[in-house]
């Protein structure tokens, strides 16, 4: 049965209460444990946060079994997985021999030997980081934001039942995915090599007729496609007809391999060995890349068409990828999705989005509304600001309802009318400090939200939504830090 948390309080042991973190330490580890630490010391927030967790990873669950690891260890190691933005060797390196970690998680005793400590297997830190989803850290870190909000109000001495004026940036940044540059001809043998590979671990089940030299196979198409990609990378005399006939072989190839595939789908699809079956929906699967990818192939170089950009496909394994052109300098295209952020004053981030096939300016009307949800008490939505990308009529229309200010410059050509608008002195001081956003994207990106190893549309969701909490976490610590050092220094001044 999987619990909130639990400690043996053993002689010698340690509270997270009492774990000491340096209180001028600019680590970035060292403010996220700060922000660990106050969650859990403050009883309202420790209640929310382990509700949240509940309904996630308890929902629906039996409340017998063995123990997991509880909601607490999975909250601090994802954490700080994103934190330093590192990969699971390291994480489960930090668990189990990292002092500060393990006091902050509750399983650091200072006298017990080495045998009683807890020990975190590698594979149990994998298999529990990934149960939350981006639902549920997008609601602790609005639990997380609050907190910062209500700390900032007591520094600023604002009235208890006075409201935070909240005045906000927005801007999108385009994490990747990873994959590797794609080509045609490199994605072709992509499908054609896991093909095989899927024929390999289907003999392994079943007797697969045509297929006892697999291997033979895998090097023909291997051949054929370093060939042509050797070609095209050299270039030199006859270019263009040495392409085209090592394309022809690599085609002739990778067309056999395919009917082959056809032939055993077809015949394996009356076997009920259960993992069999997986492994034919699997097959299909990378069979269909193989046909796809074949025909834009002889398309592109033997008919000399030029493909669509909608039918292109960027990666068979990541097909969720998009291609996208920011024009930035020394980056021109990258390989991912744009993700969209909202920064308060504060440097909290209190939304962010995930944008799947959609373009700045699209999404305005749908963020003023999560705004508006988000902050229906206690808040004045005072101002927000856009860069020119995000500029429509309608977008700003609505916004103009919800905050009092408004700062979306218009791209091209301006009126009178606004022209007069964008000088005005609110616009020319908000578009001013408008610039904070990216600074704020910067330290995101060092969170984590820059490159994404995780699998799958559901897995780069995920991630991100790891990357935001952490540096909200982040923010809180460094918030909680300065207040107590300010606080210890004016009690040692008034001594």
């Amino acid at each position: 049965m999987r619990k909130r948390f639990e400690q043996q309080l053993e002689f010698g042991s340690q509270l997270i209460t009492g774990v000491e973190i340096d209180k001028r330490s600019r680590d970035q580890l060292s403010q996220l444990l700060s922000g660990l630490q106050y969650i859990f010391k403050t009883e309202e927030l420790n209640e929310k946060v382990f509700q949240l967790l509940e309904s996630k990873v308890l929902s629906g669950k039996k409340m017998t079994g063995r123990r997991g690891m509880t909601l607490w260890e999975i909250l601090v190691l994802g954490s700080i997985r994103q934190n330093l933005n590192i990969d699971y060797d390291r994480l489960h390196h930090i668990s189990n021999f990292d002092m500060a970690v393990r006091g902050i998680m509750g399983v650091h005793n200072l006298t017990s030997d080495w045998e009683k400590k807890k020990y975190y297997p590698l594979q149990t830190i994998k298999d529990n980081v990934v149960l939350l989803d981006e639902e549920t850290m997008d609601k602790i870190s609005a639990v997380v934001v609050e907190a910062g909000h209500k700390l900032k109000k007591n520094e600023n001495r604002i009235g208890k039942d006075s409201e935070i004026n909240l005045e906000l940036k927005t801007d999108s940044y385009a994490v990747e995915t990873t994959i590797h540059f794609p080509t045609d001809i490199w994605i072709l043998w992509d499908s054609i090599r896991k093909s095989l590979d899927v024929i390999s671990l289907l003999k392994k089940e079943v007797e697969v007729e045509d297929w006892r030299k697999v291997q033979v196979w895998f090097d023909k198409s291997k051949k054929g496609y370093n060939r042509v990609a050797n070609i095209h990378r050299k270039k030199g005399k006859n270019y263009k007809e040495r392409l085209e006939r090592a394309t022809k072989d690599y085609l002739r190839i990778s067309k056999e391999v395919s009917k082959r595939v056809a032939i055993t789908m077809v015949k394996l699809e009356a076997v009920g060995s259960k993992k069999a079956l997986i492994l034919l929906i699997e097959l299909k699967r990378y069979h269909d890349y193989l046909l796809k990818l074949s025909d834009q192939v002889e398309r592109r170089i033997l008919k000399g068409e030029k493909i669509p950009h909608s039918e292109k496909i960027f990666s068979i394994f990541e097909d969720h990828t998009e291609w996208l052109a920011k024009g930035k300098i020394g980056r021109p295209v990258e390989l991912g999705h744009n993700v969209q952020i909202t920064t308060d004053q504060y440097h909290f981030i209190v939304d962010h989005k995930v944008m799947v096939k959609e373009v700045d300016k699209e999404t305005t009307i749908e963020l003023g509304k999560r705004l508006e949800a988000k902050f229906k008490e206690g808040y004045k939505l005072l101002s927000i600001s856009f860069d020119r990308g995000f500029y429509s009529k309608l977008g700003y229309d609505f916004l103009k309802e919800q905050f009092d200010f408004v700062v979306m410059p218009k791209p091209g050509k301006k009126s009178v009318k606004q022209e007069l608008l964008e000088s005005e002195e609110y616009f020319v001081e908000k578009r001013k400090k408008h610039s904070a956003v990216e600074s704020n994207i910067n330290e995101l990106e060092h969170c984590g939200a820059n490159k994404v190893p995780d699998k799958g549309l559901h897995g780069f969701k995920r991630y991100v939504g790891w990357s935001v909490l952490s540096y909200n976490l982040k923010r809180l610590g460094k918030i909680v830090m300065e207040q107590e050092l300010l606080s210890t220094v004016q009690y040692l001044n008034a001594a």
